[in-house]
This record gives structure tokens, sequence and C-alpha cells, in this order.
């Protein structure tokens, strides 16, 4: 009994001590693990690249932009400095042709006015060498018939260039193509406040009234001034 006992505690004592070994040994294991895992990450950590990648590809990456802004700028100067110059060529051209507008800007009316200057030329040419002493009679003839074709000739440049003349017998009196001169009793047939008699023919031109016409304005007689 009594070694059966003793045998009995010498297989518990056994199996503590194995459980106790293996215990040891996942223990052992376990601490070598995580050992290993440190040694991993540091090693890993190790073959990382730095840190200081990162900021070196922005900064590359800035730069690139910087430069192409650059050019950009570079290229919009150059467009606004052609615009300018563009512009002031423009600009002078423009002032140019308005200077020659104003001093060329009657080159065609002073052209026919110079066809007028030369009929009454050749009618003053005519009267002086073919007239004869003491003959008024042709001497007039001729006059008359160089102003009368003057005339039409004045009266087709005119209406070439929309110069009319006025004709405002008639009408009523207005301040901005008439000037008063007096007035005058309204004969029989003739309104108050219309004009009885033009003293100077005015003119407009296109319409635009360029010389007021001098008249003289019908009142009734008790208003006469």
């Amino acid at each position: 009994m009594a070694a059966r006992a003793l045998w009995a505690v010498r297989q518990t004592v056994q199996r503590l001590l194995a459980s106790n070994a293996a215990s040891d040994g996942r223990g052992c294991l376990r601490s070598f693990s995580t050992a290993t895992q440190r040694t991993a990450g540091e090693d890993c950590s190790s073959e990382d690249p730095p840190d200081e990648l990162g900021p070196s590809l922005a900064e590359r990456a800035l730069k690139l932009k910087a430069v192409k802004l650059e050019k950009e700028v570079q290229d919009l100067t150059v467009r606004y400095q052609r615009a300018v110059a563009d512009g002031e060529n423009i600009r002078r051209r423009t002032q140019r042709c308005v200077e020659d507008a104003k001093i060329f800007g009657i080159q065609s009316f002073c052209k026919d006015l110079v066809e007028v200057a030369d009929i009454l030329e050749k009618t003053t040419e005519c009267i002086s060498e073919e007239a004869e002493p003491g003959d008024q009679k042709l001497t007039l003839e001729k006059i008359f018939r160089g102003l009368s074709l003057l005339e039409a000739k004045l009266k087709s440049v005119f209406a070439k260039h929309g110069l009319e003349k006025m004709t405002p017998i008639g009408d009523k009196y207005d301040p901005h193509e008439h000037e008063l001169i007096c007035h005058v009793p309204a004969d029989v047939g003739v309104q108050p406040g219309t004009v009885a008699l033009v003293r100077q023919d005015g003119y407009k031109l296109h319409g635009r009234t360029i010389r007021l016409a001098q008249v003289e304005v019908a009142v009734e007689s008790q208003r006469r001034l």
C-alpha cells in the first residue's frame, strides 16, 4: 500500500513537472515571438525611405508649378504689350483720319464750286472780248445768260450736297429757322404771325439750319411796331 501510494505521488510530481516545463516553453516561445516581431518591425522601419522624401516631392511639384505660372505671366505680358501697341496705332490712324476729314471733308463740294467759278470766268471773258462799244443790249443779254447758267449750276451743286434754300413766305414764324427783322401789318389774306417778306434767304444742310432766314412777320394793324 505504501509503495503504491509512493508511486502515485511520483506520477503526480512528474506530471506537475511536465506541465511546468511545457508552460515555461510556451512562455519562451511567446517571448521569442514578441522579440522577433520587434526585431522585424525595427528592420522594416529601417528599410522604409526617410520622411524627407515626401516634402521633397511636394517642393519639386511647387517649383514646376511656379515655373509654369511664370511662363504664363510672361506670355500674358507680351500679349498685353502687343495689345497696347496695336491700340496706340489704331488711335493714331483714327486721329489722322479725323484730321484728314476735317481738312478734305469739303473736297467734293469745293470741286463742284470750281466748275461754278469756271462758268463765271468764261462768261466774264466772253463779255469783255465780244461786246462792242455802245452795244449795251448785247452785253446785258450775255450777262443774263451767263448768270442764268451760273444760278442753275449753283442750284445743282447745292442739291447734290444736301444744301437747301428755305422758302418761308406764308409759313408760321419759327425762331429756330427765322430771324425777325421787323413786323409789318398783315395784308388781305395774310395770317398774323406768318412770314410776310424775306430779306435774306436761309439755308439748311441735310435738314439742319445753317443760316437763319431774315424775315418780316405780319401782325394785326394795332400791334404794328
